[in-house]
């Protein structure tokens, strides 16, 4: 029977001795996980911390202190990975992000930083494909391929920047584009009251051009040209100036030559439609400036989208184009870096005697504690007389108080923007206001608050030299007295210092406002009549309270320059804007050097030679038959075949 009773004993001192064991492992394995953190041994650290809570399952501490660790290291990790990869060093961002998940398995931040990375490998692959799609003239596969890369990020610059390559190639080309390559041919030309259709086919058989007119372009208008080392584009552009002439490229080799007026620029100038989204600048006033600089008429403005619809010609839409740029960049912000302290110090000392200043006489009660009567006045004496009043009170004490209240708020402010810091209290002002009526009036309550402390206004300039221009309004205020009226209204007198002033300083200098102080001295007392005047012994025939406070308030500012705009360069801030009456574009005025005629240019040019000096030129019955009366045509310089004279010139008049 006893050996029955002592087994579930000895289970149970099993159990105990199981449970004992196990506790002192796990406290053996949380004292060493505490060791390896402290050594920054993070991973170590945190099997520690486990198997503690495997021998302990029920021990909050253990299992607190696991989830602290595993936290503070995942967050460690991560923010290393995230610099590593800012730094373009994606194999150690992986390996880093790759323990942050061996530790905490379902860390978000890991993970995204992971598929981060899988995606930047992922558009790497596309982009290299884009980059030789495009270097193939591959147009629609490098479109193909940029636009799943934005697809996947939209902020991609190095994708934006190559997809708008892509389009200025692949879109179809604008009327002046399209006859870039025949622009570009050199050509020396001269024609001397020359008709204006002569000019335009000597132009089109040396460039390849073709050139149609208008019904109302008088072609035998007679012109003069006189151009060396130039292009087929100056030359069209002079004609046309020269003239009162406008063009229209009808396709890649075919212009429209007609008048330029009112009437006919409505009928064949072509218009373009822009969409501007802007970011920092207002819209509304962006489509003022387009207004007045290029007299731009169809604006739409969207407020809510912050947009810009524009109709206009392809030129006014060039030039629209570099204004926006100009005017949508981010406004300059500063950051102000202020201290605000706040000195009190008071004093105070009450020290002397403090003697009755009234004595009092009253006869005793009689003893029956009834009424005085005049019978009992007449029996007075000394011991029938009270005395009250007889006292006197030693004082001496001193208070010293001292506080320091110190604000240091930071304030982020853009441009000519007013920022305000208040620190206090509001206190609270009750109005009675009684409205008249039958039974008297109806009263009612209002309450407003003013603000009682220390108000700072701020308002900065930012200039381009990097410095700074603050506008500081600071007031401090306190409450001095509290004020009932007949009518039980609470009113409050409240003492006010202020300053104002306007700093400029620069980037990050310093600059401490002080001087606002407030000095209050006050000396009260109670003395006996003449030996409290006595000089040292009249501290023992009265009461002297003396009071010293000082407040003073220094103020420290630094501006701290965020973003400040930056100078265009001298092509974007400067550039040509046509005349008063039209936006067209002039030729390249690069200097070129001279233009000189291949050696086999006078056989195929019997009939056409440069104009010679007068001293030097043959008789008339010598010369070559020649061009009309003031034509010239030199040879073409490079590789287009110069046309020989007699299919560029018409035989002269006899």
């Amino acid at each position: 029977m006893a050996s029955h009773l002592n087994r579930p004993l000895r289970a149970l001192a099993l159990a105990a001795a199981v449970l004992a064991l196990a506790g002192c492992a796990g406290q053996l394995a949380y004292r060493d996980a505490d060791k390896l953190a402290a050594d920054d041994k993070t991973e170590a650290a945190l099997l520690k911390y486990q198997e503690a809570i495997a021998a302990e399952p029920g021990n909050a501490q253990y299992r607190t202190a696991y989830l602290g660790a595993r936290d503070r290291a995942t967050i460690r990790l991560v923010d290393q990975a995230e610099r590593q990869l800012a730094d373009a060093k994606p194999a150690l961002a992986a390996r880093t992000f790759q323990r942050a998940l061996a530790i905490d398995p379902a860390n978000e931040r890991a993970r995204a930083g992971m598929r981060l990375l899988e995606a930047d490998s992922r558009q790497a692959i596309l982009m290299d494909d884009a980059g030789a799609a495009y270097e193939r003239k591959d147009y629609d596969l490098a479109r193909q391929k940029l636009a799943a890369v934005l697809t996947e990020r939209p902020s991609h610059e190095a994708a934006r920047l190559l997809l708008a390559q892509v389009t200025d190639k692949s879109a179809a080309p604008p009327a002046d584009t399209g006859l870039g390559a025949a622009y570009k041919l050199p050509l020396n030309i001269e024609f001397r009251d020359a008709s204006l259709k002569q000019v335009f086919e000597v132009i089109a058989r040396r460039s390849g051009l073709n050139f149609l007119f208008d019904k109302d372009v008088k072609t035998d208008q007679r012109t003069s040209i006189f151009l060396k080392n130039s292009t087929v584009e100056a030359a069209i552009y002079y004609l046309l100036v020269s003239n009162q002439l406008e063009q229209q490229v009808m396709d890649g080799n075919t212009i429209l030559i007609y008048p330029n007026i009112p009437a006919k620029l409505k009928d064949y100038q072509e218009m373009t439609v822009k969409t501007y989204f802007l970011a920092n600048a207002e819209a509304k006033n962006v489509a003022n400036t387009l207004k007045t600089i290029l007299k731009t008429r169809d604006v739409v403005v969207d407020e809510k989208l912050n947009l810009l619809i524009v109709r206009d010609s392809p030129e006014a839409i060039r030039l629209a184009t570099r204004l926006v740029a100009l005017q949508d960049v981010a406004e300059p912000e500063v950051m102000l870096d202020v201290e605000i302290l706040e000195i009190k110090r008071s004093r105070l000392m009450d020290l002397g005697i403090a003697w009755p200043a009234s004595i009092g006489f009253a006869p005793l009660q009689s003893v029956a504690g009834g009424p005085l009567t005049i019978d009992a006045l007449r029996t007075l004496n000394g011991g029938t007389i009270g005395v009250t009043g007889i006292g006197a009170t030693v004082t001496a004490n001193k208070t010293d108080g001292d506080s320091n209240t110190l604000a240091n708020p930071r304030i982020r402010v853009r441009n000519k923007e007013k920022a305000k810091v208040v620190i206090g209290d509001k206190v609270p002002v009750i109005t009675t206001i009684i409205t008249p009526g039958s039974s008297g009036g109806f009263a009612s309550e209002a309450v407003t608050y003013v603000d009682v402390g220390l108000t700072l206004n701020v308002e900065p300039t930012i200039y381009l030299n990097n410095e700074v221009a603050i506008r500081i309004a600071l007031e401090v205020s306190n409450l001095v007295d509290t004020i009932t009226t007949k009518s039980g209204s609470v009113a409050y007198r409240i003492g006010t210092r202020s300053a104002s002033t306007m700093l400029q300083l620069k980037d990050g200098e310093n600059q401490v406002l002080a001087g606002l102080i407030s000095n209050e001295d006050r000396t009260s007392g109670s003395k006996v009549p003449g030996f409290g005047s006595l000089p040292i012994l009249g501290r023992l025939f009265g009461v002297t309270r003396d009071s010293t406070d000082k407040n003073e308030i220094v103020l420290s500012i630094t501006p701290h320059l965020v973003r400040n705009v930056q100078r265009p360069a001298l092509g974007a801030s400067e550039f040509s804007a046509g005349t008063e009456s039209s936006f067209r574009r002039k030729p390249d005025t690069a200097v070129r050097a001279p233009a000189l005629a291949p050696a086999a240019a006078p056989a195929l040019l019997p009939a056409v030679a440069p104009a010679q000096p007068a001293a030097s030129a043959p008789a008339p019955s010598q010369m070559q038959p020649q061009p009309p009366a003031g034509v010239t045509i030199a040879p073409a310089p490079l590789t287009v075949t110069p046309v020989a004279a007699p299919t560029l010139v018409p035989t002269p008049a006899q």
